[in-house]
């Protein structure tokens, strides 16, 4: 049975979106700027556009937990002196510790549209955990990535290749109240952006 090529002019239905919806809302719509078109591996970790997703790559920005101040790690008052401040295309994760940076690429998510985060095998295989909350329909900006180191030796990650799958949900219906129309706190936020209450 030879397999059907999907229609371009056929509505969206609910459900996660394929490659060449994707592509269309970046192109479109602006949703992944800057956006790679096809897979980038060549002797790099991958990124760009895969069958069901979207690889992002992560930023030269790094920001490195540490503890030399003794400080409290509390998300109502988090103090940024927590974090030695770091731009280099390497980043060494020190041994059960963790970095912030955030993606290259600035979403734009629709109205209508869940997306949900993924580590990439590569690092995931390495004890190298990427935790990202979802990204909200209406939602705007760069990702701040939360990378965790939880093996007891340094871990290197690297700027500029692929760190995260991103996978986009459409509903059945746009939200009747979106995170931008609700003014959320992380909204158009650019580079790392550390806990606000």
């Amino acid at each position: 049975m030879a397999l059907l090529k999907p229609q371009q002019d056929q509505i969206m239905q609910p459900g996660i979106l394929a490659d060449h919806q994707i592509r269309d809302l970046a192109q479109n719509e602006g949703m992944i700027d800057p956006f790679v078109e096809k897979q980038k591996n060549d002797g790099i970790i991958s990124y760009g556009l895969s069958s069901y997703g979207y690889d992002a790559r992560c930023s030269e920005d790094f920001k490195i937990f540490t503890n030399v101040d003794n400080a409290l790690v509390d998300p109502k008052n988090f103090s940024d002196q927590s974090f030695v401040d770091r731009q280099s295309d390497i980043c060494v994760i020190p041994p059960n510790s963790f970095v912030l940076t955030h993606t290259i690429e600035y979403f734009r998510i629709p109205k209508d549209v869940l997306v949900i985060c993924l580590g990439k095998s590569t690092y995931a295989r390495c004890g190298l955990i990427v935790n990202v909350t979802p990204l909200e329909p209406g939602w705007e900006g760069h990702v701040t990535l939360e990378i965790s180191n939880t093996t007891p030796l340094p871990a290197r990650i690297y700027a500029n290749e692929g760190i995260a799958q991103f996978l986009f949900f459409k509903g059945s219906d746009a939200c009747e109240t979106s995170y931008a129309d609700r003014s959320g706190k992380y909204m158009g936020q650019r580079g790392v952006t550390l806990p606000r209450l």
